[in-house]
């Protein structure tokens, strides 16, 4: 058995061996084989990127027409370029020129250098342009101005040149007379005495024929009489009135007091508060030429007697209905409503005020500027002001009235005080109130002023000095309830 297995294994040694040998032979032939044409491969790229960097170095580095003559010598095809021919083309014009390319900059220069001026010039020309229109437009302002302060000069002469006119046009008899007496020898006189005295009836074209008509007569009576002296031609528009016709009295421009326009006919309302205290005062404003509205105060001796003469001139009647104001030492009289009242106390008040004086047309606040700040209180008020269906004016004695908000809440209208007349008792004062108050009216179509029965001394006298002029000027007055103050 061990020597089977012997001869065995020489015979796998023995068999291996030439195995080894051939296998050698093989790698190498196949070695030999892949590596000739690798390296063929890379002597060819190579060898073809040397050329392409050789033609990219000629073309880059060498002259064109050296390129060419490069090819001519080494006998190779020069690849056809459209470039040589124009840059031939260029070389040609700069070999026949060498010196344009210096005068070319030159130039260059020049027209850059003259665009520049160009555009200065045509700066310049613009700002000129400018400072000849603002000079224009100076000098046309000026004009303007000067012609206007002609034009006013001009009137002013006509105005003066008018009213002497017609200071010397009143008189054209004293100025025909000496014409006529000196024409009465001369048989052409009498033609030349009708002129004159029909010059004197008809309207301002025949006083025209006058002058024209005695001109020729003073120049035939030069030989025997002395020149008669004339007065200078007279201008007279034709839309002015003839001499002998007395004028109509011009309108007069300023005025007295200097009131501004109406605008729409802007209502003026006059409350006078305080009545039942003086009949005499009280007489003194039913007086006035326009309607008025007057408050009357309750439970007063002249309570009653003072709503009857109210009611009998045809004026608007108004409960002055008392109310406790914030100091505490001022009385607002009898009748006056209080903040511990209750609201049966608030209601049973308001009633019998009311019968006292009604009928009324409506009720405002005698002092009351703690009663008008409390919500609660002036709710009651406005209540019994709409079931009875007559008006609360607020006097706004309080800044922080509550009535515009009681109002909007519950849905009640009112009316509001805008102007006190007479706070101060005097002339400049109440006149002074009184233009801001007509501001108001022309920008809210309404004012409503108040004021003061104890003003009779001298307030219903200016009244009545004013009233023409705020009439002139469109104003119209009216009471409370007929007015346009109404608010909601």
């Amino acid at each position: 058995m061990e020597k089977k297995s012997t001869s065995k294994k020489t015979k796998t040694t023995a068999k291996k061996k030439p195995s080894a040998s051939t296998g050698t032979k093989k790698r190498k032939s196949k070695k030999s084989k892949g590596l000739s044409p690798a390296y063929k491969i890379l002597v060819m790229c190579l060898g073809v990127i040397a050329a392409c960097m050789l033609i990219l170095l000629i073309t880059l580095v060498v002259p064109m027409d050296g390129a060419s003559e490069f090819f001519k010598q080494t006998e190779i095809e020069a690849p056809v370029i459209s470039r040589p021919a124009v840059k031939k083309e260029k070389k040609v014009v700069q070999e026949s020129k060498p010196q344009n390319s210096i005068t070319q900059r030159f130039e260059k220069s020049d027209d850059s250098n003259n665009t520049s001026s160009s555009v200065k010039k045509d700066n310049s020309e613009q700002i000129a342009e400018i400072a000849k229109s603002q000079k224009k437009k100076t000098s046309e302002s000026k004009k303007t101005e000067a012609a206007k302060t002609e034009n006013t000069k001009a009137a002013e002469t006509k105005q003066s040149s008018a009213s002497r006119s017609t200071s010397t046009a009143t008189k054209p008899a004293e100025t025909a007379k000496p014409i006529v007496t000196e024409t009465k020898p001369a048989p052409a006189s009498a033609p030349a005495k009708t002129n004159t005295t029909t010059s004197a009836k008809t309207n301002t074209p025949a006083v025209e024929n006058t002058s024209a008509a005695t001109k020729p007569v003073v120049t035939e009576n030069k030989k025997n009489t002395e020149p008669v002296k004339q007065n200078p031609p007279v201008t007279l528009d034709l839309n002015k009135p003839s001499a002998n016709v007395k004028p109509a009295a011009p309108a007069q421009t300023g005025s007295k007091y200097n009131f501004p326009q109406a605008v729409n006919n802007a209502q003026l309302v006059f409350i006078f508060d305080d009545g039942g205290q003086n009949l005499s005062h009280l007489e003194k404003f039913l007086e006035l030429p326009f309607p008025i509205t007057i408050a009357v105060l309750p439970r007063l001796a002249n309570s009653k007697a003072s709503a009857a003469k109210v009611r009998a001139s045809g004026n608007e009647l108004m409960l002055h209905q008392p109310m406790q104001p914030l100091k505490g030492g001022v009385n607002p009289g009898p009748g006056a409503i209080t903040s511990e009242m209750t609201e049966d106390q608030i209601i049973s008040t308001l009633f019998q005020n009311v019968t006292e004086i009604g009928p009324i047309a409506g009720f405002n606040n005698h002092e009351g500027s703690a009663i008008t700040a409390d919500a609660e209180k002036m709710a009651l008020v406005m209540r019994f002001a709409s079931e009875n269906s007559i008006y609360f004016l607020d006097s706004r004695t309080n800044v922080e009235t509550t009535v515009p908000y009681v109002a909007s809440e519950m849905g009640y209208s009112y009316y509001e005080r805008n102007i006190f007349l007479d706070n101060e008792k005097t002339r400049d004062n109440v006149l002074k109130e009184l233009n801001k108050g007509l501001t108001l009216a022309n920008k809210n179509g309404v004012v409503i002023m108040i004021g003061h029965v104890w003003s009779a001394d001298f307030l219903p006298e200016l009244l009545k000095e004013i009233y023409p002029e705020l009439k002139a000027k469109g104003y119209t007055f009216t009471v409370v309830s007929k007015s346009k103050g109404l608010k909601y």
